[in-house]
């Protein structure tokens, strides 16, 4: 049987396992809700224009606003009371209404101005920031990809990174103008009556209070359900992957068993999130309209004493409103900003993680590359203590056609692995024409490689692009040039579009032995002086196979062969054949040479004819 690249347990090529089925541990709180802060200001300072565009247009908005409520005190002590006589200055109040009416037409515009920018800049801030996990994605090392669920990374990429989009775009501006707005509020404030003022701010170190005591019950919860929300998406995108084989063991009932419970995982820390996060707002509001009645009454009997007049009461009515608004409106937006924190503090993880290392510097480039290739005394586990390859050695010549045989595990994928520096070596050394693989750039190294595997991976894009995947600047006639060779161009010239027919997902509207001549079209196209052939006939009939193999025959000529393979009919031709048991090399030899000795390789031969598992 082929070896699995999906076994239990075990991640893509035999990498080692992935997380749990429910995700990655979840953690409790941010590990530095400090330094995310900083680092997304960073993100949003990169667009200084927007940024500056932003700040003037809220300058005027919070200016236009501290007017307003000092012309409507203007406009009412404007109307007095003598001697029980209404005296009305009417030259006075219709200039402050013309004021009035000017003031407000202008805050409104700037308001809309101000909306333009903030869209903009988080618009702006997110793309840049996507760019960037995207490409440090592109970056990290397989065996990240490999022990954390695929979801989940996608979670980072859409949902974590839209919460601080809308986060920007709706709480940039509130945060900004909240600081102009209370500076601002104070120096007027005071210039009319200190003794108001400070009844005006007595409730705001209540307010602080509330929100400091509220945020330590909401910060977990907003973390957790950012974390469950990645593990739903992580699971989802499982089910939706393996969907033929939950339907072919019938496993629905189960698969929605576990939707529900990471489903009501999610419900219920979403709850406990929304209620902190909805207390706060109605909390800060009473707070408010305390500090409001607190006002009126000092204010009251100063005016009846005739400290103030009524014009004053009703200028610190609303500067008291506009005082504390921005600190009731942050924490009404406290929930939304915790889950963007969340969110970003999980972006920035990934972009953390260190990034796969570049390789050497040694002068090794495709084109010098003669294929002499040497394995010695290799060790390698992924998991610390069970180790796959134990003191492992093979020496291939340039040109050679090598067949690696074993059981299920027994280390036939590592090998493969370890030479594209998908992992490192734990001990011992690989060597490519005489130079360690670690001083190789990776890119050189990789470009000397081309992999056929069982599964193909094929885009939802052009046949002709899915060929060209192997070298991008090729010429149409190289595409078909490569096709005819891969046996491929019959059954292409026969689809509706030819090479312009875009296929479906992962190749689904071609069958599994055209996706594989694709595949070998691509590694023929890519000419490289290593070819990897892992399990690349398992899956395919018979008369299939047949096709497959002689575009192999093809692709093999005059260049250094590894060949996985199960059906050990195939590998008869093969130079050497390698038999890998409990991770080392247990036998050498040819086909006929192996049949003789009576050992490993001829019980598998054995097992196979007699109908029976490897």
């Amino acid at each position: 049987m082929p070896e699995p690249r999906g076994m239990p347990g075990r991640g893509p090529m035999g990498g080692p396992p992935r997380g749990g089925p429910h995700g990655p541990m979840v953690r409790e709180k941010p590990k530095n809700a400090a330094g995310t802060l900083k680092r997304l200001v960073i993100y949003i300072g990169k667009n200084k224009y927007l940024l500056m565009g932003l700040l003037v247009v809220m300058l005027a908005v919070t200016l236009l606003s501290l007017a307003g409520p000092a012309l409507q005190a203007d406009a009412i002590d404007a109307i007095t009371i003598t001697d029980s006589r209404l005296q009305v200055d009417f030259q006075g109040l219709f200039k402050m209404l013309v004021l009035l009416g000017i003031t407000y037409v202008l805050s409104s515009v700037f308001t809309y101005f101000q909306g333009i920018f903030a869209a903009k800049l988080s618009q702006t801030t997110v793309r840049n920031m996507r760019a960037d996990l995207f490409s440090k994605i592109e970056r990290l090392p397989i065996r990240y990809l490999d022990t954390h669920q695929h979801g989940d990374i996608m979670s980072r990429m859409t949902n974590d990174v839209e919460n601080v989009s809308n986060t920007i775009s709706q709480s940039i501006a509130s945060l900004f103008s909240s600081v102009l707005t209370i500076l601002g509020t104070l120096v007027i404030m005071l210039s009319y009556n200190p003794l108001m003022t400070l009844v005006s701010i007595v409730t705001v170190p209540l307010s602080l209070l509330a929100s400091v005591y509220m945020s330590r019950f909401m910060r977990k919860y907003f973390l957790r359900q950012q974390t469950l929300l990645g593990n739903l998406n992580g699971h989802i995108e499982e089910m939706v992957t393996g969907y033929k084989t939950v339907m072919a063991y019938g496993r629905e009932a189960r698969a929605v068993e576990e939707f529900s419970e990471i489903s009501g995982n999610l419900k219920n820390c979403s709850i406990r999130a929304q209620i902190f996060g909805g207390v706060m707002g109605p909390l800060m509001n009473f707070i408010g309209n305390f500090g409001y009645l607190l006002i009126a009454v000092a204010g009251g009997y100063m005016a009846l004493h005739g400290v103030i007049t009524v014009g004053v009461i009703q200028a610190f009515l609303i500067y008291s409103k506009q005082f504390t608004r921005p600190i009731t409106e942050v924490a009404n937006q406290y929930a939304q900003i915790l889950t963007a924190m969340a969110g970003a503090e999980r972006v920035f993880a990934v972009m953390d993680h260190p990034s796969e290392d570049a390789g050497g510097d040694a002068p090794v480039t495709p084109e010098n590359v003669r294929g002499d290739l040497s394995f010695r005394h290799i060790d390698f586990s992924y998991i610390p203590g069970e180790q796959v390859l134990k003191d492992f050695q093979l020496e291939v010549k340039s040109g050679q056609k090598i067949a690696i045989v074993g059981a299920t595990g027994s280390g036939k994928t590592t090998v493969v692995n370890l030479l594209t520096r998908f992992y490192d070596v734990d001990g011992g050394e690989i060597l490519l024409d005489g130079v360690n693989i670690r001083d190789i750039p990776k890119d050189n190294l990789r470009r000397s490689i081309a992999i056929v595997l069982q599964d193909t991976v094929l885009f939802s894009d052009t046949v002709a692009a899915n060929i060209r995947y192997g070298r991008l600047d090729a010429s149409m006639e190289e595409v078909k040039a490569a096709a005819a060779a891969a046996n491929a161009d019959l059954f292409i010239e026969r689809l509706p579009e030819g090479y312009d027919t875009v296929l479906s997902e992962s190749g689904g509207n071609l069958s599994g032995g055209q996706r594989q001549l694709l595949s070998i079209a691509r590694a023929v196209l890519a000419n490289p002086k290593i070819l990897i052939l892992d399990e690349a006939t398992s899956s395919v009939d018979t008369r299939t196979e047949m096709h497959i193999q002689q575009a192999m025959i093809a692709l093999m000529q005059n260049r250094t062969s590894l060949i996985i393979a199960h059906r050990l009919s195939t590998i008869r031709d093969a130079d050497k054949i390698i038999v890998i048991d409990g991770g080392r090399v247990a036998e050498s030899g040819s086909h006929e040479e192996l049949l003789e000795k009576k050992g490993c390789y001829y019980r598998l031969y054995q097992n196979q004819f007699a109908g029976k598992q490897i």
